[in-house]
Order: structure tokens, then C-alpha cells, then sequence
């Protein structure tokens, strides 16, 4: 009978403990909100991205990884940084190529008037 009597006032001294650790029995004011980082762009709006900007490149961690708007942006960029690159490689290739067809033209008419 002693040991049940110590079990129930020991259960009872927890359950108190419990509750005031979450009401929070204290006078003291709750911790105020903490301000969510916020994505600063390091990708250069002056000048092309280059690989170590890439390589720079750090998200803010929330709840559950990374702002998803905060990475579609940088994505979005990037992404179009890649378009443009690819057009002017590919007008540069074309360039190259009427550049190659003119001057072999221009060596086949000069091999033509010296025979």
C-alpha cells in the first residue's frame, strides 16, 4: 500500500511540473518571432554569371530546405544567361562558317585566274 500511495504523489508531482513547464507559470514575455532570412542575389546584374558566381551561389534554409521562389529566381537567371550564350555561340558558328565559305571562294577564284 506504501509503494502504490508513492506512485500516485510521485505521478502527481510530475503531472504538476509538466503542466507549469507548459503553461509557463513565469511573468517573463515569450520569445519574439524571429525574422526569416532573406535571399540577397550575389548573381551579378552588370555583368555575365560566371562559374564562380555559380560556385557562390548559398540559399537561406527554412522549414522544410530551401525558399522555393528564392531558387526558381536564380534558375530563371541562370537559365536565360545559358540562352543567351547559346545564340551568340551558334551566331558566332554561323559567322565562322560564311567566313570559311567566302574565303574558300575567294582562293578557288584566285587559283581560276592564275591558270
Amino acid at each position: 500500500m506504501f509503494m502504490f500511495l508513492f506512485l500516485v504523489v510521485a505521478l502527481a508531482v510530475v503531472v504538476a511540473a509538466v503542466t507549469l513547464a507548459v503553461v509557463g507559470g513565469g511573468e517573463s514575455p515569450p520569445l519574439p518571432e524571429a525574422a526569416p532570412e532573406r535571399f540577397d542575389d550575389p548573381l551579378p546584374p552588370d555583368r555575365p554569371v560566371g562559374r564562380a558566381d555559380v560556385e557562390n551561389l548559398r540559399f537561406p534554409l527554412v522549414l522544410r530546405g530551401y525558399r522555393m521562389a528564392d531558387v526558381d529566381d536564380a534558375l530563371g537567371r541562370l537559365g536565360a544567361e545559358i540562352a543567351e550564350r547559346d545564340a551568340r555561340i551558334a551566331d558566332l558558328e554561323a559567322a565562322l562558317a560564311g567566313a570559311h565559305a567566302a574565303g574558300a571562294r575567294r582562293d578557288e577564284r584566285n587559283r581560276g585566274e592564275r591558270q
